[in-house]
């Protein structure tokens, strides 16, 4: 069962926000923070039903908040409804489709003007939208519509994901004098990163990320943040990932204090599968990496594709990061294939309409058809615009076509 709990203040700092999720941790460490004032809390396995869960909750948040809106359901989405538009409720497994049907379309945040027009139509609850033929309603709202008429009948496919705890573990070194050699600065670190690794395995932790302040003579901070390739308590591989993001650095004073911290702890020891010789190695790719960042002087970065209708907009660029690892004995998920579009050479074509879509492409009928997507490119005078469809044939095909003015193109073919 998912629980949501929403605050009445919006007016809450982010710090007071921190402090009340850290009091929800002693219902359970299973909480997703989905922005200031809403938490799900996921009861799996936890003792006592939703009646007994929602009076601990609003004993715990009597220092912080008066009166919290807190909803039971089997996903996050039925939870937040039940609470957003009856405090108190529980929608029961089975249920989601009745105890929905006569919500606002409130309970889904649509913008304004989506609003306005599922009105005109007449829709103006869940259960007159969770009536509506899927295909049809997609189709005239576009793709986000689908995830609405999941919605409305008690569907949510969002993956729950748990907020992540930070407990830091700190050292310092401050004092009389001052470190002007690269040789004594490592000697240093040596110090207090024998002192950080000593704590973390006393608490049964590891790290996954550094961040070391620098204090300088002139009264100057600089701070460096670390991020490892895995979270880990081992003295050597934190040490070899600061010496690379450190080299080739000046400062314009000599150092005379260093403040140095473990983040991103996570439970137990090193997980080592057993079988590892054709594993990544995961420390070198993440020492390489800090050496390129250190040299470059900004982070480095991969491709990252993404769905977009226009073929020019379907990538972009992300802080490059090492996967983490499949715990022991999970089996890894087959990967799903997808259509390429492959990108033919411009040839115009003969489209038949019906009722505005395209309904045959020559002699081959279309038996489904999405879009359009309106592209603009260009500016002002020069703009080129047209619109694209993407229309699987009769003979099973899938092809991207497009109109421009009053004529029709082929651009590419599916995969």
């Amino acid at each position: 069962m998912i629980l949501c709990v929403q605050t009445p203040n919006a007016a809450l700092s982010v710090a007071a926000w921190q402090e009340i999720l850290d009091a929800l941790d002693a219902m359970t460490p299973l909480i997703e923070d989905v922005g200031v004032g809403t938490a799900f809390l996921d009861m799996y396995g936890a003792d006592g039903d939703v009646a007994s869960w929602s009076r601990t909750i609003r004993a715990l948040l009597v220092p912080f908040v008066s009166e919290p809106r807190i909803g039971a359901g089997p996903n996050r989405f039925c939870a937040r409804a039940a609470a957003r538009h009856g405090n108190g409720t529980t929608i029961a497994p089975g249920e989601e489709a009745q105890m929905l049907a006569p919500m606002p379309l409130d309970a889904l945040e649509l913008e304004p003007d989506v609003v306005e027009r599922l009105h005109l139509l007449g829709i103006t609850t869940l259960g007159a939208l969770a009536a509506l033929p899927h295909g049809p309603f997609v189709r005239r709202f576009g793709s986000d519509a689908a995830r609405w008429h999941d919605a409305a009948r008690g569907v949510d496919r969002a993956p729950f994901i748990p907020r992540g705890h930070t407990m830091p573990i700190e050292a310092a070194m401050l004092g009389e004098g001052s470190a002007q050699s690269e040789a004594a600065v490592v000697f240093a670190l040596r110090v207090l990163l024998g002192r950080i690794c000593s704590d973390l395995e006393r608490c049964g932790k590891r790290a996954s990320a550094l961040q070391l302040e620098i204090e300088l003579e002139n009264a100057d901070t600089a701070r460096v943040e670390v991020q490892l390739a895995a979270a880990t308590s081992q003295e050597r591989e934190m040490l070899d990932v600061l010496r690379a993001k450190l080299e080739g650095a000046t400062f314009p004073a000599p150092i005379s204090g260093l403040h140095l911290r473990a983040l991103g702890l996570e439970e137990g020891g090193e997980p080592m599968p057993l079988l590892a010789g054709d594993e990544i190695d995961r420390a070198s790719v993440a020492v390489t990496l800090a050496r390129l960042e250190a040299m470059l002087g900004e982070p480095v970065r991969r491709a990252h594709t993404r769905a977009a209708h226009s073929l020019e907009e379907r990538f972009s660029y992300e802080p490059f990061a090492l996967p983490k690892r499949d715990p022991p004995g999970d089996v890894p998920a087959q990967p799903q294939l997808v259509p390429q579009l492959r990108l033919l050479a411009v040839t115009e074509i003969d489209v038949r309409l019906r009722r505005g879509e395209p309904a045959a492409i020559g002699h081959r009928v279309v038996q489904r058809c999405a879009g359009p997507w309106r592209i603009e490119e260009g500016w002002f005078a020069s703009a080129v615009v047209r619109d694209e469809y993407d229309v699987q044939l009769e003979d099973g095909e899938i092809c991207r076509i497009y109109r421009q003015g009053d004529h029709w193109y082929l651009r590419g073919s599916y995969d």
